[in-house]
């Protein structure tokens, strides 16, 4: 039977109670960022922590399945888009210095990882190449590494608006501008895999980006699955093969 904990903590960086789901007892720590606006218990809902049921009884792996924020930022219409990133950056600073803190005071691996699907697949792939001391590996699947680009059922998230706060935030936008030689070593030693479907909205934005990274050099693992794959049924079998 897999351990299963749920926590509540207030965070003092968003000024709110978050919650989270925390599948295992030992193993390499996993930090599982949600679809747009989903909730933390979203991914045990849809079945996709079973893809790994076995590991997590093995001790293996141990997933914590975070509480999104978007709704504080990204998708808060009310605040100027300059402001939603600002909002954003409180997040990361809520997974740098409470969820990564409190990982380390029940689990001791060397390594961590970070994953997530469709936008956590960007809230994961932003975070590993933004602090890559911090983390091992990165699992991104069925995402956009572009949050200001408009497609016909995905908006601009900034509307319009451009600043430097959101360009060292899109990854699409930052790595082919890499040129720091400690930057692109520290890169070169993250295991990225990056997953999307051959009929996804985002399979140009993924390509493109896998481009930029065989450019710098930055070794990956680039798959596409067929058809769309962008639902959790999906998703259950690329954590098998890819966590």
């Amino acid at each position: 039977m897999i351990q299963r904990i749920y926590k509540k903590d207030f965070s003092q960086h968003l000024q709110k109670d978050m919650e989270m789901l925390i599948f295992g007892y030992a193993g390499i720590p996993v930090l599982f960022f949600p679809t747009r606006t989903a909730k933390f218990y979203d991914y045990e809902d849809w079945r996709v922590i079973e893809g790994v049921a076995d590991r997590l009884e093995r001790g293996e792996l141990q997933i914590f399945c975070l509480d999104s924020a978007d709704k504080l930022s990204f998708y808060d219409k009310t605040l100027h888009p300059s402001d939603r990133i600002k909002k954003h950056l409180n997040f990361e600073k809520y997974i740098l210095f409470e969820v990564i803190p409190m990982i380390r005071t029940l689990n001791n691996h060397p390594n961590m990882t970070l994953a997530g699907c469709s936008l956590g697949a960007w809230h994961a792939l932003n975070m590993g190449f933004r602090h890559p001391t911090l983390f091992t590996k990165v699992v991104a699947m069925s995402g956009r590494y572009d949050l200001t680009m408009q497609l016909p059922y995905f908006e601009d998230l900034f509307e319009g608006y451009r600043d430097e706060e959101i360009y060292y935030n899109m990854p699409s936008q930052y790595v082919p501008n890499i040129h720091g030689d400690r930057m692109l070593e520290l890169l070169r030693k993250l295991d990225i895999t990056i997953v999307i479907g051959a009929e996804d909205a985002f399979l140009e934005n993924n390509t493109a980006l896998s481009d930029a990274l065989n450019v710098k050099k930055i070794p990956h693992k680039f798959f596409i699955w067929e058809g769309e794959a962008h639902r959790g049924i999906i998703w259950k079998d690329m954590i098998r093969l890819y966590f």
